[in-house]
């Protein structure tokens, strides 16, 4: 494994084991298990991951499942899939409700110790009585409760007395604070709601912000890896580990998120777009989730390579999705098999060549990659070529097929337009050709020169299959007009569904075989919608990049 781009975290690594502070490197991964990992989640995954496993540390999977009204088995079990499917293979799987009995002991002993107490006020009244960036916030008047009340009430929550949101535990820090944080922060609510690991032994639950610095505690993270948003969360990160009397102190490093323009990376709105019907599910080859970009056919190799080169500094970054596609390219450019699918198919009859007769051709698998082989394609009298490769009254420059015209089909022979039919709407439906059988391709022909290539399919062993070609599920960036939401800024184009040929070759194809379509782009074996009788490709980037490394 190569090592790491140098950068802040990894400095704070390297001077820690030096020191001595740390022996082993141990970091984690700590999602909430309410929806599926997005792409920018692959950036907090790979951080986290490649940092243990270059200095011969210890990577943790962790969920953070601390609210059962909004988490699901479901989110956990695609999770795990997702971040195996990166490569990113943790050593310890872990959950924050395996530590439930644990923090309930460390909110008791803060009550004992004074440092929290139960609040009767309401959620509205808490926020009122917390202030603004610019006033202090007011002390509640349930603060000053003894500690033995405070004991009683929480005893009491734990037993299932009071109703939802009835009653809060929270810190008692300082009210005055600069950081709103510190603020007297909640630290357990009340939840009548079944979890999906303990079932209905609580009705209490630990907010996020408690909890995790004490699963980290638990667990012995050296370094809590985690986005920019909870910079102002260190001094309470900090704050409960001491007060609550942690064997281990944990240090929380924070670091720039990941955003691609025309991208949503909030689980609460891409949980909207599969629940109001605007995809067909989480792994909707549209979506930023790692399911949906593993559907629409990007590699695991790919993400990583992209990981490590983007930066891990202390401000958000945004970086253009042609970047991420880049190096999909490259790493499919030397696995995927090329082949010719025709998306668009128009009827091509080569009048000269004989009937009933197939003739089978060679190509190359990738001539990238001479070790894949040759393949061999069919040709007769009728195939098929994209409909836009002919035109009948074309501009200047136009090197495909036209009346009179010759091209090459592509490992075939040199063709000539002779004819055109059309049905009685005018529509051309056929385009009749001769072909030169001393031009075909592999025999040395060096006769004369045209200067169009267009790929094919032949007509009787092509296999009819579907192709799903994809745009930016959100139209180009604009601001939203009061009344408005994300969602009415959903593109309506943002997949075509075409209906073509592919080479008989790939008759055998099954989900996820990648396969580099001459001139369309990398396309993806859909494995959702493709069955044996009925192939559905995606593609999964055009052949051009605009990005320059």
């Amino acid at each position: 494994m190569e090592p790491n781009q140098s950068n802040f975290i990894r400095n704070a690594v390297l001077e820690d084991l030096k020191s001595g502070k740390h022996q082993q490197i141990i970091t984690r991964f700590p999602p909430e298990p309410n929806g599926y990992l997005h792409i920018g989640h692959a950036k907090a995954i790979y951080v986290n991951y490649r940092l243990a496993k270059e200095f011969n540390g210890i990577f943790n999977l962790r969920f953070d499942d601390t609210n059962p009204v909004k988490e699901d088995v479901e989110y956990v079990e695609a999770i795990k899939r997702d971040i195996e499917w990166l490569g990113c293979h943790w050593d310890g799987l872990y959950f924050a409700s395996d530590y439930f009995d644990e923090m309930y002991n460390r909110a008791v002993l803060l009550i004992k110790k004074g440092l929290a107490y139960v609040d009767d006020l309401s959620q509205e009244e808490m926020k009122a009585y917390r202030g603004s960036f610019t006033e202090p916030g007011k002390n509640s008047p349930f603060r000053d409760r003894s500690i033995e009340e405070n004991l009683e009430l929480f005893d009491r929550m734990r037993k299932g007395e009071f109703k939802d949101g009835e009653k809060v535990l929270r810190a008692k820090i300082d009210m005055s604070s600069t950081n709103i944080n510190m603020r007297d922060p909640a630290i357990y609510r009340i939840a009548h709601a079944s979890h999906h690991n303990t079932g209905d032994k609580w009705c209490i639950y630990p907010m996020y912000t408690f909890a995790h610095p004490l699963e980290d505690a638990i667990e012995g993270i050296t370094h809590s890896c985690c986005s920019l948003e909870f910079e102002d969360q260190r001094p309470f990160y900090l704050w409960t580990n001491e007060n609550c009397e942690m064997p281990a102190q944990p240090m929380q490093y924070e670091f720039g998120r990941l955003y691609l323009p025309n991208t949503v990376t909030s689980k609460r709105k891409l949980k909207k777009l599969v629940d109001e019907g605007f995809v067909d599910g989480w792994d909707d080859p549209r979506m930023p989730t790692i399911s949906g970009i593993r559907r629409k056919g990007y590699t695991p190799e790919a993400i990583r390579n992209f990981c490590d080169n983007i930066a891990v500094a202390k401000t958000d970054g945004v970086v253009d999705i042609a970047m991420l596609e880049h190096f999909v390219r490259e790493d499919l450019k030397l696995k995927a098999p090329r082949t010719m699918a025709v998306l668009d198919p128009l009827k091509v009859i080569i009048t000269n060549y004989p009937e009933n007769q197939v003739e089978w051709l060679d190509a190359e698998v990738n001539p990238e990659n001479e070790e894949m082989g040759i393949r061999q394609i069919p040709f007769s009298r009728e195939i098929y070529i994209e409909r836009d490769d002919f035109m009948e009254n074309p501009p200047a420059k136009y090197f495909r097929l036209f009346p009179g015209n010759e091209v090459r089909l592509k490992h075939a022979y040199f063709i000539k337009c002779e004819k055109v039919v059309k049905d009685e709407a005018g529509n051309v439906v056929e385009i009749h050709c001769t072909y030169d059988p001393e031009t075909k391709s592999g025999t040395g022909f060096e006769g004369r020169k045209v200067k169009g290539t267009l790929h094919w399919v032949e007509a009787t062993k092509g296999i009819p299959a579907e192709f799903r070609m994809y745009e930016p599920l959100l139209m180009d960036d604009v601001e939203i007009s009061e009344g408005e939401t994300f969602l009415d800024h959903v593109n309506p184009n943002s997949i075509q569904i075409l209906n073509g040929y592919i080479e008989p070759n790939m008759k055998d194809c099954i989900a996820q075989d990648k396969f580099q379509f001459f001139r369309h782009g990398y396309f993806n074996v859909d494995s959702k919608h493709t069955t044996t009788e009925h192939k559905v490709f995606n593609r999964i980037v055009s052949l051009k990049s605009s990005f320059k490394m």
